[in-house]
């Protein structure tokens, strides 16, 4: 998932509850303080999609959908370039 689709969980006080409690987890295991950024990040990018499976599976179904139609879109313009490519030669 791209990041700036699971910043919008940023807007829901269960995954700043979930930040607030890695923050703390990870800062203890650190014997420092990590920051909020750094928790955040590293949140967004081990759990958020996991979180938004369980969490909210129609938006995650929606987003993964969302990605495959790209992926589709990709592939047919990257074939279509190619046999373009071979009728040049």
């Amino acid at each position: 998932m791209r990041i700036d689709e699971l910043r919008e969980l940023l807007k829901d006080k269960r995954v700043i509850e979930e930040i607030n409690r890695h923050l703390w987890i990870e800062s203890q295991k650190a014997g420092y303080s990590i920051g909020i950024e750094r928790a955040t990040d590293e949140w967004l990018k081990l759990y958020a999609e996991g979180w938004m499976k369980y969490h909210l599976p129609e938006k995650y179904t929606a987003i993964q959908a969302k990605k495959r139609k790209e992926q589709v879109r990709t592939k047919r313009t990257e074939k279509t370039k190619k046999v373009a490519s071979r009728s040049k030669k």
